[in-house]
C-alpha cells in the first residue's frame, strides 16, 4: 500500500459556467498541481474527476480531485475518496476561497469549523471530523451590499485576475511543501502565524 499519498480536493461548483467564479478558486489550483505532474483528469466513481502522479521520482504521491457534485454537497465525494484510497482524514487537504481572509492572501490550518463555507460544512458532516487540512485562499468580502453568495458566484474582477496565477501558484507550492515537509514547514513559509 501506498504510504506516502495524500487527497488533495480543490472545491468548486461543476461546468464552465462556474468555472472562473471566486467559488472556484481550489478547482483552479487542482488543475495547477495536475499540470505541475503532468497528469490529466479522468472520471472517477466517486462523483469527481480525478488525476494522480508524484511530485519527484521517490516523492510524495497526489492524488488531485475536483468534485463534479455542487460546491454544498462536496462531502459524500470526499468521504468516497477517502474510502476508495484508503486513506486518514489526516491526509486530506482541502483547497477552497475564503471571504474572511483579504484577496491574495493563504492560510493553511489543520481543523476548526466551516466558518459558514457550505462546501466544508458537508464535508465535515460526511467524514465525521473536522481534522482535515484547509488551504484557505483569500477572495475578499463582496463589496458595498453585495450579497455573499452572489459575490462568490462571480468571476474574478480584472485587476484580480491579473495577480490571481500568482496566488493559485502560492497554493499549489504550499500544498507540494505539506507533502513533502509537513503543515508547519507550509504554514512558516506562507504565512505568519496569525
Amino acid at each position: 500500500m501506498e504510504t506516502n499519498l495524500w487527497l488533495v480536493v480543490g472545491l468548486g461548483n461543476p461546468g464552465p459556467d462556474y468555472a472562473g467564479n471566486r467559488h472556484n478558486v481550489g478547482q483552479m489550483v487542482a488543475a495547477q498541481l495536475a499540470e505541475r505532474l503532468p497528469s490529466n483528469f479522468k472520471r472517477h466513481k466517486t462523483a469527481a474527476l480525478v488525476a494522480e502522479g508524484r511530485l519527484s521520482p521517490n516523492g510524495p504521491k497526489l492524488v488531485l480531485a475536483k468534485p463534479t457534485t455542487f460546491m454544498n454537497v462536496s462531502g459524500s465525494p470526499v468521504a468516497a475518496l477517502l474510502r476508495f484510497y484508503s486513506l486518514p482524514v489526516g491526509r486530506l487537504i482541502v483547497v477552497h476561497d475564503d471571504l474572511d481572509l483579504p484577496f491574495d492572501t493563504l492560510k493553511i490550518k489543520v481543523g476548526g469549523g466551516h466558518g459558514g463555507h457550505n462546501g466544508l460544512r458537508d464535508i465535515i458532516a460526511a467524514t465525521g471530523t473536522n481534522d482535515f487540512i484547509r488551504i484557505r485562499m483569500g477572495i475578499g468580502r463582496p463589496p458595498g451590499r453585495q450579497n455573499a453568495a452572489d459575490f462568490v458566484l462571480h468571476d474574478f474582477a480584472s485587476a484580480e485576475r491579473s495577480i490571481l496565477p500568482n496566488l493559485i501558484a502560492d497554493a499549489a507550492d504550499a500544498i507540494e511543501l505539506i507533502a513533502s515537509d509537513g503543515v508547519v514547514a507550509a504554514q512558516q513559509k506562507f504565512h505568519s502565524p496569525a
